[in-house]
C-alpha cells in the first residue's frame, strides 16, 4: 500500500470526523415521544349527506392523515382510531402544533374545473356548475368538476425554472387523471372569451386560475402541470402535502389539542444510557483483550463510527426513540464484525508466512475479508432500503436508520480502522514485537480447531431434521399459547385521571407497575392549564381499570377518571400489511442477490436459516408469554440482518475454497465452518456485553429487546452451522454444481490477492 494512498485515506477520515463532530455539536437531535413528549391531537370524523362517519370511513381517513403527517416531516408519529369515529395523533418534537393541526385537519377536497365565463349577479349556474371568486376576488362561473385529487400521483413544492418569482406546486397526473386533464385543457383552449382559463379549487376556494398557454394547447395537456398562486415556500409545501395526501373521505374536526410528556421516565432513560455506556466500555475492553493493539485501533474506529452515525441521523432530522437508540448502540457492538473478519484473516496470513511481515498480513486480511463484508452489508442495505420505500411508520424509520448504520460501519472498518492499523504495524517496535499487535499468529482456539475440530456436518440430514423439530415446537407455541400482542398490534384502552395533588409521571408509573401493570404507558397530559395523568394499557376490564385508578390515588390523593377511550392498534391493518409486504420483497431481494453471488442452493439455505431464527425467537416469546410490541418489532428487524450476515461469512469461505480445495464437499464445508468459528465467537461476545448491560441495567423498556436479540444471536449462530450449512450441503449434493453452465461460480473471489511471498494464490497472474 503506497504512502500516498494512506495519506489520502487519512485526509478523508479527518474530513469526515470533523464534519460529523461539527454536526453533533451544533445541531440537536429530534427526540421521540418516549424521550421528550410532544403534541397530541384528537380529531372527530363527521358524517355528511353522502358518507357516514363510521369505523370504516374513519380508518380510511386515518391512512390519509398518516400520509399527511409523513409529508410534514414528522418521524415516528403515533396514529390510532379510538371509538367509532375519533382519531388520536401524537406528534413528537413538533415545533408549531397549531399549524400541524391546521394542515392535518383540512378536508382537502381538490377539484379541477374549466372557467366558463366571468360571473355577474344575474349568472345562474347550471348542473354541476358553481360561482366562486378567483384569487383577485373576481366572480367566475366554473364548469362541472373535470376530475378530483384522485387523478394525482405526486405533488411537490418548487421554485420556477428561472428561480425568479413565487413558489409553485408541481403536480404529476396518474392514469386516472391524464385523460380528464387533456380533455380539460382542450376545452379551455376553445374558450378564448373566458381567457382560456382553468380553475383549481381546494375546499370550495379557488387557489389558482391560470390561463392555458399556447404551447400547452398545442401539446394536448401532457402528464403534469404547475399550480401558481402567489405562494410562499411554506404555503407551497403545505399545499403539496394536502394534494399528495389526497382528500379525506369524511370531514374531521379538531376536538382536543394538548401537550403530552414522555412515555418513559427520567430514571428509565438514565438507566438505559448508563447501560449503553457500560456495555460499550466492556465491548471495547474485550476487543482490546483479544486483539491487543489492533484492538485499540478498532475501538477508536468504533468511536468514530458512533460519531458518524449520530451526526448523519441528526443531519437528516431522524427522530430518536429509546428502541432506536438501543438499536443504534447494538449496531456499534455489531460494527466490530468487519474488524474481526479482517483481523482473523490477517492472523491466518501471518501464521502461514510470518516472514512476509505484519503489514503484508494485514493488507491481505483486508483484501480477503472484503468479499464477505460487501456481501453481508449489501444484503442488509437491500432490505433496509426496501423497508424504507415500501413500508410506513416505525418500520420506515428503522429502514433509514439501518442504512445509515451499515454505511457508517463499513467506512469505520474499511477506511478508519485500516488507516489506523496500517499506521500501527509500520512502527518499528511493533515489527519487532509482532505478538503485541494482536495479529502475530493464530489464537489457541483456532489452533485447536485446526487440529482437533469436530466433524459437524457428518450427519447433515439429522441436523436438518432436528431443525424442523425445533420449528415445530415453536409453531406449536404460537398456536397453543398464542401471541401476547401489545397495544400497537392489538389495541387497548387509554385512561386519563385528575389527581387532588400534583403527581409526576414517574410516581404514577411506579404505582401502576406495582399494581401489576408493568406494560402500561404512563405520561403527563396538559390542556387548558390542567395537568392530568394518561395511562395506555392493553385491553382491560372495569375491575382492572379501577385497580389502576386506586394505584394512582395512593400517590396523588383523590383521583378521578376523566376519560376512558378504547383505541385501535397504532400499527393499523394497512400499516401492518405494508410492513409484511416490505419484508417479503426484502427477503426475495436478498435471495436473488445471494443466488447471483453464490448459488441458489446456498442462497435458499441462508434464507431458510434466517426464517427459522425469527420463528424460534417468536416461538420462545409465545411460550414465555412475553409481549409482542413495537420494541419486539425493532428486535426482529435487527435479528433478520444478523442471521443473514452470519450465514454469508460461512458461505464466503465455502465459495473461496470451492476451486482451490481438493477435498470432498462435506470436509470442505466443515473446514469452512471451523475456520470462521473464532470470528463468530468474538463478534457474538462483543454484542453480548452490550445486550447484557441493557438487559440488566436498562429497565423494563429495554429488557425484552435485549432478550430477543440475545436469543436471535444464539439461535443465529447455531442455525448457521446446523441449518444453513447442512441444508445447503444437502441441496448441493442433490443438485450438484455444473461448472460448464456457470463458470463464474468457480472463481475464487480472492484469486487476485497477492500473498505475503509476492505471488497470487494458485499461481495466477499478479494484478
Amino acid at each position: 500500500m503506497s504512502s500516498k494512498t494512506n495519506l489520502w485515506r487519512g485526509l478523508i477520515c479527518l474530513a469526515v470526523i470533523i464534519g460529523a463532530a461539527a454536526v453533533a455539536l451544533t445541531m440537536k437531535p429530534n427526540l421521540g415521544l418516549d424521550l421528550r413528549g410532544g403534541t397530541q391531537i384528537t380529531l372527530e370524523a363527521k358524517s355528511t349527506d353522502r358518507v357516514k362517519a363510521d369505523a370504516e370511513a374513519t380508518d380510511r381517513a386515518l391512512e390519509v392523515l398518516r400520509g399527511r403527517v409523513d409529508g410534514l416531516g414528522v418521524s415516528e408519529p403515533t396514529l390510532a382510531r379510538t371509538g367509532e369515529n375519533r382519531i388520536i395523533i401524537e406528534l413528537p418534537n413538533v415545533q408549531d402544533p397549531s399549524k400541524a393541526a391546521e394542515v392535518i385537519g383540512q378536508t382537502a377536497s381538490l377539484e379541477f374545473r374549466e372557467v366558463m365565463a366571468p360571473a355577474t349577479a344575474e349568472t345562474k349556474p347550471g348542473k354541476g356548475e358553481v360561482v366562486l371568486p378567483d384569487e383577485q376576488g373576481q366572480e367566475l362561473l366554473l364548469g362541472p368538476v373535470a376530475f378530483d385529487g384522485n387523478g394525482i400521483s405526486d405533488a411537490e413544492a418548487a421554485m420556477p425554472q428561472n428561480s425568479i418569482g413565487d413558489w409553485v406546486v408541481n403536480v404529476q397526473f396518474n392514469k386516472t387523471g391524464r385523460t380528464p386533464w387533456s380533455n380539460l385543457v382542450a376545452s379551455a383552449c376553445q374558450n378564448p372569451a373566458a381567457g382560456n382559463r382553468i380553475a383549481i379549487v381546494l375546499d370550495n376556494e379557488v387557489i389558482s386560475s391560470p390561463g392555458i398557454v399556447p404551447e400547452l394547447c398545442a401539446g394536448g395537456g401532457g402528464s403534469s402541470t404547475s399550480i401558481t398562486g402567489d405562494f410562499t415556500q411554506t404555503e407551497a409545501q403545505d399545499l403539496a402535502v394536502l394534494i399528495k395526501g389526497g382528500a379525506l373521505p369524511v370531514p374531521v374536526e379538531i376536538i382536543d389539542q394538548r401537550t403530552v410528556g414522555p412515555t418513559l421516565g427520567a430514571a428509565a432513560i438514565d438507566a438505559s444510557i448508563n447501560a449503553s455506556i457500560i456495555g460499550l466500555l466492556l465491548t471495547g475492553l474485550f476487543i482490546i483483550f483479544i486483539y491487543r493493539l489492533t484492538g485499540v485501533m478498532a475501538t477508536i474506529a468504533l468511536t468514530v463510527y458512533a460519531l458518524i452515525s449520530y451526526g448523519a441521523l441528526v443531519l437528516m432530522g431522524a427522530t430518536l426513540t429509546l428502541p432506536g437508540l438501543a438499536g443504534f448502540v447494538l449496531a456499534i457492538g455489531l460494527a466490530i464484525d468487519a474488524n474481526v473478519l479482517v483481523y482473523e484473516r490477517a492472523r491466518e496470513e501471518y501464521h502461514e508466512n510470518p516472514k512476509a511481515g505484519l503489514l503484508s498480513a494485514l493488507t491481505t486480511g483486508f483484501s480477503k475479508a472484503w468479499s464477505a463484508i460487501i456481501d453481508s452489508n449489501v444484503t442488509t442495505i437491500l432490505a433496509a432500503l426496501l423497508l424504507f420505500f415500501l413500508s410506513a411508520g416505525p418500520v420506515k424509520g428503522f429502514g433509514i436508520t439501518l442504512t445509515i448504520g451499515v454505511i457508517a460501519s463499513m467506512f469505520s472498518a474499511l477506511v478508519v480502522a485500516r488507516w489506523l492499523t496500517e499506521w500501527l504495524v509500520k512502527r518499528k517496535w511493533i515489527r519487532n514485537h509482532p505478538q503485541a499487535s494482536g495479529i502475530g499468529g493464530i489464537s489457541s482456539v483456532r489452533r485447536w480447531l485446526n487440529e482437533h475440530g469436530p466433524y459437524l456436518v457428518r450427519r447433515a440430514g439429522m441436523w436438518v431434521v432436528i431443525s424442523l423439530g425445533v420449528a415445530g415446537v415453536m409453531i406449536a407455541g404460537i398456536l397453543v399459547r398464542g401471541l401476547d400482542l401489545g397495544v400497537e398490534f392489538a389495541g387497548g384502552r387509554q385512561l386519563e385521571y385528575s389527581t387532588a395533588k400534583a403527581v409526576t409521571p414517574d410516581q404514577a408509573r411506579e404505582a401502576v407497575t406495582e399494581a401489576g401493570f408493568p406494560e402500561a404507558v404512563v405520561q403527563s397530559s396538559s390542556a387548558d392549564g390542567g395537568e392530568n395523568i394518561s395511562v395506555r394499557l392493553p385491553k382491560i376490564d372495569e375491575t382492572e381499570a379501577e385497580k389502576v385508578r386506586s394505584s394512582i390515588e395512593q400517590v396523588g390523593g383523590k383521583t378521578v377518571q376523566v376519560a376512558s377511550n378504547t383505541i385501535d392498534p397504532t400499527l393499523g391493518k394497512e400499516l401492518r400489511n405494508k410492513a409484511l409486504l416490505a419484508f417479503l420483497i426484502a427477503v426475495a431481494a436478498q435471495m436473488a442477490y445471494l443466488a447471483w453471488r453464490f448459488r441458489w442452493t446456498w442462497a435458499a439455505a441462508a434464507i431458510v436459516s434466517m426464517a427459522s431464527v425469527v420463528l424460534a425467537v417468536v416461538g420462545v416469546f409465545a411460550w414465555w408469554g412475553k409481549p409482542i410490541d413495537g420494541v419486539f418489532l425493532a428486535a426482529i428487524l435487527s435479528i433478520i440482518g444478523l442471521a443473514v450476515n452470519d450465514s454469508i461469512v460461512v458461505l464466503d469461505r465455502i465459495r473461496e475454497r470451492t476451486r482451490t480445495a481438493d477435498i470432498p464437499l462435506r470436509e470442505m464445508v466443515n473446514e469452512a465452518i471451523l475456520s470462521t468459528l473464532p470470528r463468530t465467537i468474538n463478534t457474538a461476545m462483543g454484542a453480548t456485553f452490550i445486550l447484557a448491560a441493557l438487559m440488566v441495567l436498562g429497565g423494563d423498556s429495554l429488557r425484552d429487546f435485549s432478550i430477543a436479540v440475545l436469543l436471535g444471536l444464539l439461535f443465529g449462530h447455531f442455525s448457521t452451522v446446523f441449518t444453513a450449512s447442512t441444508l445447503g450441503l444437502l441441496l448441493e449434493e442433490k443438485w450438484p454444481y455444473n461448472p460448464d453452465k456457470d463458470p463464474r461460480k468457480t472463481v475464487d473471489p480472492y484469486a487476485h490477492v497477492v500473498d505475503g511471498r509476492g505471488m497470487p494464490e494458485d499461481g495466477g497472474a499478479v494484478v
